[in-house]
């Protein structure tokens, strides 16, 4: 599918052809979140484009004091798209920040970030292109419930593809054509209940310029994924927000209820995005080598030897929240023991099968949709670059079944794991950040670590839960 427009020209002579009413100027925060401000296409011109919409920083969280609240958007016209579900015809143009005390791309931008990690990866003399496709998996639910007090605290999910549905008084009778736990993987409608609105949410991710290659129900009960084409970095983290937002409208437009949230269902497979990577050099894939195992290059290993190095640092990018590591636990097709085999879903880096240059790439299956996509591929290229470099062998090939390991036969075999919490993830972070600094500054990780403990590390541990409740109550 790929861009609408190439150019300010281009864009207001779609916006007169489309008639459109509204320009919706978005940007990402630090958690991965869009924000937006929408302006009357009347209002918009070329000046507005160069000199960029100015806004209040300080009141977006983590990024300025109030006393140096200025920032301004610059918007990137060949992300534009109509939105498809605005009233009045709108289109949606992707921003980064900029500094307009600098008058440059602003240190804690993702998305500016994203796009300086591209600068060094040809400083670096590494590769000229990055190519991400990632694959986020997520949940349709007909209902949910959270409560957050001092003195309750629950929350309640519940899908018709539920087990717990098979004896439910259901409006109409109880078809039971349910899947229940663990069931869920390619099964036909009846019991693939979703089969109309997975198409709906395809035709709309087409409609904003995705490529949409496949749908599917996932192995969880209400799991989904839609696969996209992949495409280079900064473009690829865009499409990530675009598939949130289109997954989540869709849904809601429907009666129901979108997450990506790792893990909402105890004993069933969590949300993964499995992020697809390769670097490309002077039109020739550096990952591919003929003939080597899973026709990987050295390049290809010494990547995936960074970013296993430096995985705990990493990983407080790509799985950025404390449910994230409520899915790393084996037996569940999500890996956390950091090695990488050909076609081995049980390992944290999969070599997928593919015929030839075009298809040979590394597969990190550790990361989640939790990630800001900006930040989580940027760290992950990062990683890759620095063991690159530094020529760090990972672990690996293996091609065994890692779930049937145990924990002593994993320390035999010195294989590194993934971090079990957030809280180790971001004290890698604090100890190990060199590898960011040619693109993250200090004051960005500094932020990202603080904001990672008031947000989500301290109020989570300080919190009570049921399942103490019903192991401790009666101590």
């Amino acid at each position: 599918m790929g861009k609408f427009v190439n150019n300010n020209k281009e864009f207001f002579e779609f916006c007169e052809k489309k008639e459109v009413e509204f320009v919706d100027f978005r940007f990402t925060d630090i958690k991965g979140a869009w924000h937006h401000i929408s302006y009357r296409y009347k209002a918009v011109n070329e000046e507005l484009f160069e000199n960029g919409m100015p806004f209040d920083g300080s009141s977006i969280e983590a990024w300025q004091p109030i006393n140096q609240s200025d920032m301004i958007l610059k918007p990137d016209v060949q992300s534009a798209f109509l939105d498809p579900f605005t009233a009045d015809m709108t289109i949606i143009v992707i921003c980064s920040v900029y500094d307009i005390y600098k008058n440059e791309m602003y240190a804690k931008c993702p998305r500016s970030i994203a796009a300086k990690s591209l600068e060094y990866l040809a400083q670096a003399n590494v590769g000229d292109v990055a190519y991400f496709g990632p694959e986020n998996e997520f949940f349709i639910f007909e209902n949910v419930k959270i409560k957050d007090r001092p003195n309750e605290s629950f929350y309640f999910v519940d899908t018709e593809d539920g087990g717990w549905n098979k004896k439910a008084d259901i409006e109409g009778g109880n078809m039971s054509h349910i899947a229940g736990t663990k069931g869920g993987y390619f099964p036909v409608a009846p019991v693939d209940k979703a089969v109309d609105l997975r198409a709906e949410i395809m035709l709309v991710l087409e409609e904003v310029g995705l490529t949409v290659m496949l749908g599917h129900h996932e192995v969880a009960q209400g799991q989904h994924e839609i696969g996209i084409v992949y495409d280079t970095l900064v473009e690829a983290a865009d499409n990530v927000q675009k598939l949130k937002y289109v997954v989540k409208m869709v849904a809601h437009l429907n009666g129901k209820t979108a997450t990506f949230i790792p893990k909402p269902i105890h004993g069933d497979n969590g949300n993964g995005m499995h992020v697809h990577q390769s670097i490309w050099k002077d039109g020739k894939n550096t990952f591919y080598k003929k003939g080597e195992y899973g026709n990987l290059s050295d390049e290809a290993r010494w990547y995936a030897g960074g970013v296993f190095k430096h995985a705990f640092a990493v990983s407080a990018f790509t799985n950025a929240s404390t449910n994230s590591y409520k899915r790393l636990v084996p037996g569940f097709e999500a890996p956390s023991i950091l090695t990488y085999s050909a076609q081995n879903r049980s390992a944290a880096c999969r070599v997928p099968w593919g015929a030839g240059e075009a298809a040979t790439r590394l597969e990190m299956r550790f990361p989640d949709s939790t990630a800001n996509p900006y930040l989580g591929f940027a760290a992950m290229m990062m990683a890759g670059i620095d063991g690159i470099k530094n020529k760090i062998e990972p672990v690996g090939p293996m091609d065994e079944d890692l779930f049937e390991l145990s924990l002593d036969e994993i320390r035999e075999k010195h294989i590194p794991q993934m971090p079990n919490t957030l809280r180790m993830a971001v004290e890698g972070l604090i100890k190990d950040n060199d590898f960011l600094k040619p693109v993250f500054t200090q004051d960005m990780i500094n932020t990202y670590q603080h904001y990672q403990y008031e947000r989500q590390i301290w109020p989570y541990e300080a919190r009570p839960t049921a399942f103490e409740f019903k192991t401790t109550y009666s101590c």
